[in-house]
């Protein structure tokens, strides 16, 4: 079982490949959030009256836009602030909290977990704080109940077993390490990877500047993921990044294991294919939501 964290990692290989997990190497972005992100955001910050707008919003800031896996709590404030901006919603006299704390923590805190709102807001008492890490701690539970027997898009396990040979791999996701240890242990794919880097191990720049300090140089480092934050994290260090649409996992998934793996260990990765490759993975992600394009 590969530890949590970068702790007690050994660089073994010139490669290194990161890959996250949810919507990247598990079809769990649906399920995690329609099922336990949702309706414990609707009930925790009291959105019932306007439910529909708030699911709506939700589903976009976290599923079908350039804001998708992102880490939960910037994601979810984003959330409340769409909704805020619904004409339906003011129509209807209802204030969306504005949870002041909340938002002052997310600023000023790289680890964004259950973990660590929990005992920040048993320091400080603040009650947006303790509200958060209710809300949190219920979608742990949730996702524990509900989310099981989710198989690796096809193609993953394969990927992860020919890159293996020649890179070392680890998980960098923003989802919690107990998670991540979880599903990837359930469906044998764990030993593949050397560490899980979870919420508590810091952002996903985080994880990968540790692993760029360890020696790898940057074009010979690739982060694998579904969602613009992915991009983002890869970019901040210099290394490579490959997309995996969202609605396209299996295409995907494919081509990676098709084109981008050779040009990626041969150095012919980066330039026009990588370039191409982005243009189609940001075209699948709007901006803004489509009640404000009407």
């Amino acid at each position: 079982m590969p530890a949590p964290g970068l702790d007690n990692f050994d660089k073994r290989h010139d490669f290194l490949v990161a890959v996250d997990s949810d919507g990247c190497a598990f079809d769990t972005m649906e399920i995690k959030h329609k099922e336990c992100f949702i309706p414990n955001f609707i009930r925790f910050f009291g959105l019932q009256a306007v439910s529909k707008y708030a699911r709506e919003c939700a589903e976009f800031a976290n599923l079908y836009s350039k804001t998708r896996g992102a880490n939960r709590f910037p994601a979810y404030l984003r959330s409340l602030d769409l909704l805020a901006e619904r004409r339906e919603v003011s129509a209807r006299g209802f204030n969306v909290p504005t949870v002041p704390g909340l938002r002052e923590w997310v600023q000023r805190e790289t680890k964004l977990g259950t973990k660590t709102i929990g005992p920040e807001a048993e320091r400080t008492g603040d009650p947006d704080l303790k509200l958060g890490h209710a809300w949190s701690a219920a979608v742990d539970e949730s996702i524990d109940q509900m989310v099981n027997g989710v198989t690796p898009y096809p193609g993953v396990r394969g990927a992860l077993q020919t890159l293996s040979q020649q890179a070392d791999l680890i998980v960098c996701s923003s989802t919690p390490s107990s998670a991540l240890q979880s599903e990837w242990n359930e469906h044998k794919i764990a030993p593949f990877m050397q560490a899980i880097c979870g919420q508590e191990a810091g952002s996903k720049a985080e994880s990968l500047q540790t692993c760029l300090e360890m020696g790898y140089q940057p074009d010979k480092m690739l982060m694998i993921g579904d969602a613009p934050g992915d991009m983002k994290a890869a970019r901040q260090v210099g290394c490579r990044y490959f997309p995996i649409n969202p609605g396209h996992e299996e295409q995907s998934w494919k081509r990676f294991n098709t084109e981008a793996m050779a040009q990626f260990f041969d150095g012919s990765y980066a330039g026009e294919f990588e370039v191409s490759l982005i243009a189609d993975f940001e075209s699948h992600l709007p901006e803004d939501p489509p009640w404000k394009q009407v």
